[in-house]
């Protein structure tokens, strides 16, 4: 992984940044967590590619509020 920004989908509209905060803390340092309105997904910035990795794997396609998670390594906005 190069990248240490996540992508996660499939959200449950209601959730909130602090939500996703707590999900993903025990997996590393969390710089930042955006959802995107009200559309089911968001980003979070780990604080290292490493501890994303680590994320990813442990959290990709566990229920989270009673939906199935999605979770990718973001693509860059320059490519």
């Amino acid at each position: 992984m190069q990248s240490a920004k996540l992508y996660v989908g499939n959200l449950k509209y209601s959730a909130t940044e602090r939500e996703l905060e707590e999900l993903f803390a025990p997996y590393g340092e969390v710089k930042s967590v955006r959802i995107i309105g009200s559309r089911g997904f968001g980003f979070v910035e780990m604080g290292t590619p490493e501890e994303a990795q680590k994320a990813m794997e442990a959290l990709n396609g566990t229920d989270f509020m009673g939906r199935t998670l999605r979770i990718d390594e973001a693509r860059s906005t320059r490519d």
